[in-house]
């Protein structure tokens, strides 16, 4: 959980390596875990993950990351309801979200900015383009 000594600690130490936090909401195991996998050869970022819409919203508010990935289509909370939600917290007004989804990639553009997020990424992610949409998303214009 966000709140334990561990978490505080990975929290503080990549604040002082200047790592980004870049949490992750998506229900589906195998989702995560290719994510995992491509942030493991990206040491410059810190990444945090959430299996669905309420703990993912807490985290954030937790964590306060600095990019937020979100699955449109989480068991528990829409994908639409996550990114208003947490368009609703002061202290994450300005991060950016970023809808993960399946839509076709023009269908996907469309919703993700009727929705609220900066701009989406299409599963299933392509892992040789997928860092640099992320730093586009974090430093650079998408």
């Amino acid at each position: 959980m966000a709140g334990n000594g561990r978490d505080q600690f990975a929290r503080a130490a990549a604040n002082i390596r200047g790592m980004k936090t870049i949490l992750q909401i998506e229900d589906n195991h195998a989702n995560r875990l290719l994510v995992e996998r491509v942030f493991e050869k990206m040491p410059e970022y810190r990444l945090i993950q959430a299996s669905d819409g309420e703990s993912g919203v807490g985290l954030a508010l937790d964590e306060r990351p600095d990019l937020i990935l979100v699955d449109m289509g989480l068991p528990d909370i829409d994908g639409q309801t996550v990114v208003t939600l947490i368009r609703q917290i002061p202290e994450l007004k300005n991060t950016p979200v970023v809808a993960i989804t399946a839509w076709p990639e023009d269908k996907a553009q469309e919703i993700a900015a009727r929705y609220g997020c900066d701009g989406c990424i299409t599963k299933p992610i392509d892992i040789r383009t997928f860092p640099t949409q992320i730093a586009q998303f974090l430093y650079g214009n998408p």
